[in-house]
């Protein structure tokens, strides 16, 4: 099937769409339909604030567990999301996890909190955190050129690591080139080489020179992930199995170099498709994604990892100071660093590839914890869908801190 070349780059965005500030995805069909209600869900009861406590976050009692299942059915029903789990957390707040609709679309099979999903670009924070690790290591420095460590790359003498993990290269993203995007849906098991994707992107100019704006692009990541392989001296997914995974108690969390998927998981639906019908995505092969976007997780373990990122756990304090210096790229108080972003106070990152979107952040005025993970990418007339349940849910507990995104 042929498509006009409005509609190519529309789908091609969609595909380049792992993360923040991309473009936005294609548009998706709204359903007028009532979203199924809360099923598998766990709560528990917070205790009486103390009388000394001044702090914004409210109790997360029944009534406001009501209005919070009310914010995010409206969602549902708004973006026409299959199925969503949430996780919201403060202590001495109590803890709000839900799950609403469906994982299998098919069976009809209920989403539940336990189920293993994938989570897109969040990869991206586990591979710039072994960055950092090395870092910490002296094995690498983030002024360091990126010649120094994979040749050919445009512009490699003038990228600095931190230019890589700022998303301020200005070099083009692979998944925005319209090759790419046919060889990735005309055959969706295919097994990407990290050097092939970089050569997607290497067949493009420059689009500016190193510093000088920011754009969001999967190919910094990759290159970064090159990196720990170098200075780790043993390949990525190993590397974070050890280095990061591990020491961050993560019991759920993977990195697959195949379209291997734990079970039980959910089944993800997407638009990004040869066709440009609604397929199932739920294996296809994530190799495409690599150190930017192939990961699985669970919801336990994304809360577990917010805390980690936001905190600097794995990271000596002065290195974690460095990437909590987020640059603010542009209006709407949201600023992306060092594989993280700040939007409004909260501090994590989202993810997004075919079939599921994920979003995990983390208010240090309140240390807050909050996850989202979803089983569709399409994006309706109301937004992208991660980030309307962040907003809707923030909306309810933290009216001063409000999750939002410029253009999602």
């Amino acid at each position: 099937m042929r498509y006009s070349s409005s509609r190519r780059r529309r789908l091609c965005a969609g595909v380049a769409a792992l993360g923040i500030f991309a473009a936005p995805l294609g548009a998706g069909t709204a359903l007028a339909t009532e979203p199924p209600g809360p099923a598998a869900f766990v709560t528990s009861s917070a205790p009486a604030p103390a009388a000394s406590v001044d702090t914004e976050f409210p109790e997360l009692t029944p009534a406001v567990a009501a209005k919070l299942d009310t914010a995010v059915q409206d969602v549902m029903r708004e973006a026409a999301v299959p199925g969503v789990m949430v996780a919201l957390s403060a202590p001495g707040k109590g803890t709000y996890i839900r799950s609403f609709g469906v994982a299998d679309k098919e069976t009809g099979a209920p989403m539940s909190p336990g189920l293993y999903m994938r989570i897109g670009s969040e990869t991206k924070t586990f591979t710039v955190t072994a960055v950092l690790e090395l870092v910490d290591e002296g094995k690498v420095g983030l002024d360091d050129p990126i010649s120094e460590y994979v040749a050919g790359v445009p512009n490699g003498d003038k990228i600095t690591l931190r230019d890589l993990a700022n998303m301020r290269s200005g070099l083009f993203s692979y998944t925005a080139d319209e090759d790419f995007f046919t060889a990735l849906t005309s055959n969706p098991d295919r097994q990407f080489t990290p050097q092939e994707l970089l050569d997607y992107s290497f067949a493009h100019p420059v689009e500016f020179q190193p510093g000088e704006s920011f754009q969001y692009s999967n190919t910094n990541t990759v290159l970064l992930g090159l990196v720990v392989e170098k200075a780790g001296g043993m390949p990525l997914d190993e590397y974070i199995q050890e280095n990061v995974v591990e020491p961050a108690g993560l019991r759920h969390t993977a990195f697959p170099t195949d379209a291997a998927f734990p079970r039980p998981h959910a089944h993800g639906y997407t638009e990004q498709t040869a066709s440009g019908d609604v397929e199932d995505a739920t294996d296809w092969n994530p190799s495409w994604g690599w150190a930017a976007g192939a990961m699985i997780s669970n919801l336990q373990d994304m809360r577990t990892w917010a805390k980690v990122v936001a905190t600097g756990t794995l990271l000596t304090a002065e290195t974690q100071a460095e990437r909590l210096e987020i640059p603010q790229p542009g209006p709407g108080g949201s600023g992306y660093g060092l594989g993280i972003f700040n939007a409004q106070g909260w501090i994590g990152h989202n993810g997004s590839l075919p079939g599921y979107q994920s979003l995990t952040i983390y208010l240090p005025e309140e240390q807050a914890t909050l996850v989202v993970l979803l089983n569709t990418d399409i994006t309706s007339d109301a937004g992208t869908p991660s980030t309307l349940f962040g907003k809707a849910v923030t909306e309810v507990v933290t009216p001063d801190h409000v999750f939002e995104i410029p253009g999602q």
